[in-house]
């Protein structure tokens, strides 16, 4: 889950245990967190909840201020940032890509090898919360890929299960689907989002090979 901005939202997704809480780290979004805010959030992570810190064309010295304020947060680029940008700062990190016409993910996977994962996103201005979302048709079936996926853009808890099954993602990342307002999460939004995430899961895990099929 990402776009937090409030401790006790933080607090309430963990204990949904997400695999990881994202914080925006883009002067312009509603959801921007300073890098003195961040000690404050984090401190809400328990043991393997990944923070994840999330820019659009920062400067080195941004990325290293909130690296020193969650050192062992993950890194999510959203800009212009080559695979040596991203890679600069030692820490393993996710490059977004904008799902617009034309766009291959899989050149992205050759352009960004060293990234842990790629994260699909609708085109948008608004970075980390945008509630658009794109064709999961247009990505690649996940036998052609070789990155991990997360699928973003526009999910809440009616539409993510069919991107699950449609995309075969490692994961999925919401922000604007389990808010109230801009920054503000609903917990029961957030509660809502989970179970179907859950449930579609459970849909597509592969059946046990010693099960017997009629």
């Amino acid at each position: 889950m990402c776009g937090m901005t409030r401790p006790q939202d933080v607090e309430n997704a963990c204990r949904l245990e997400v695999d990881a809480v994202g914080f925006v780290c883009y002067e312009r979004s509603p959801r921007y967190v300073p890098a003195e805010r961040l000690p404050e959030l984090a401190a809400e992570l328990p043991p393997f909840v990944s923070p994840v810190l999330l820019f659009v064309n920062a400067a080195s010295g941004q990325v290293e201020r909130a690296l020193e304020a969650v050192p062992h947060a993950l890194l999510q680029f959203h800009g212009d940032e080559s695979e040596v940008d991203c890679g600069s700062f030692g820490r393993a990190y996710v490059r977004a890509v904008a799902i617009g016409a034309g766009v291959d993910l899989l050149d992205w996977e050759r352009r960004y090898p060293s990234a842990c994962a790629l994260l699909a996103d609708a085109p948008s201005a608004v970075f980390g919360g945008s509630g658009q979302r794109f064709d999961w048709s247009k990505l690649p079936v996940l036998q052609r890929r070789f990155l991990p996926l997360i699928v973003a853009g526009g999910l809440n808890a009616s539409n993510v299960g069919s991107a699950i099954r449609a995309a075969a993602p490692y994961g999925v990342d919401v922000s604007s689907g389990v808010e109230q307002e801009a920054g503000v999460k609903s917990e029961a939004l957030m509660r809502e989002f989970v179970a179907a995430v859950r449930a579609a899961d459970a849909d597509s895990a592969p059946m046990d090979a010693g099960t017997d099929q009629q």
